[in-house]
């Protein structure tokens, strides 16, 4: 905590506060020559302490459901298992922070551990979620408290831009979407949802098939390991990538990150 037994203290917190944690040295040159009780040690102290602290964090909140929900029978047990599965193998990966959790219905939630990570998370989790389509809306800003398990425990301005997002996905518009971000920035949100527009027109026509061979060579990494782990032909495994978008959609992912890291972290 701040030192609190002088008045010395208090005009540092008055500086900190309105300067959230980015005090320059000649503001606390000021604090301490403004009080000639102010011993070097306290004022270093009180550097020391600054310096220390953590500037506010943003953080990507998911929340997804399941398109078209009531024509999938027995959905709730499916997608608890599916997103249990998610959960363990996302964790070790370090794509989320805490595991989904179920909020309401079909919809669930998350919390990414990284911002620029957040293009994965999405890819990642459509393949582990398939035959499910998703809507994810995507989150980014302050939450409030500290970060742990039920994700649906944790509130702030992320998870209320994550709500307005998938909102967004919801209305009537001139062509469907999957995917929508909301942040703290408006142009950024203009870019990420024009990006992703035109990803999901090509995420929705995706078969069965393209889907699977996808999912298998987002673990092989390699066309040949892929087509010999399905029991196909190579040129087969080949086409099925090609003919699914599977080069723009990872094309979409790394530059996304990209964005995302010069953007908003």
């Amino acid at each position: 905590m701040l030192v609190t037994t002088s008045s010395y203290s208090k005009d540092a917190h008055v500086l900190q506060e309105k300067h959230k944690y980015e005090l320059s040295l000649r503001d606390y040159l000021m604090v301490g020559t403004s009080h000639n009780d102010a011993c070097m040690f306290t004022y270093n102290s009180l550097l020391l302490y600054v310096k220390m602290q953590p500037k506010n964090r943003t953080h990507g909140v998911l929340i997804a459901d399941v398109v078209e929900s009531r024509s999938h029978s027995h959905l709730r047990s499916s997608l608890n298992e599916k997103l249990r599965i998610a959960s363990i193998a996302q964790l070790d990966d370090k794509l989320i922070r805490v595991p989904y959790a179920v909020t309401a219905g079909d919809e669930f939630q998350t919390i990414a551990t990284r911002v620029d990570s957040i293009p994965k998370l999405i890819l990642d989790l459509r393949r582990r979620l398939q035959p499910l389509q998703l809507r994810i809306g995507i989150g980014i800003g302050a939450i409030q408290g500290p970060i742990r398990p039920p994700v649906n425990r944790i509130a702030g301005q992320a998870f209320e831009f994550a709500r307005a997002a998938i909102n967004q996905i919801k209305e009537t518009r001139k062509y469907p979407t999957l995917t929508a971000f909301r942040s703290y920035n408006s142009e950024f949100d203009e870019i990420a949802n024009l990006v992703y527009g035109l990803h999901d027109t090509l995420l929705r026509q995706l078969s069965a098939k393209q889907w699977e061979t996808i999912a298998v060579y987002l673990i092989k990494n390699r066309v040949d390991y892929t087509a010999k782990a399905l029991s196909i032909d190579i040129s087969t495994a080949s086409r099925n990538l090609k003919r699914g978008y599977f080069w723009q959609i990872e094309h979409t992912t790394v530059v996304m990150e990209s964005v995302l890291r010069r953007a908003l972290q």
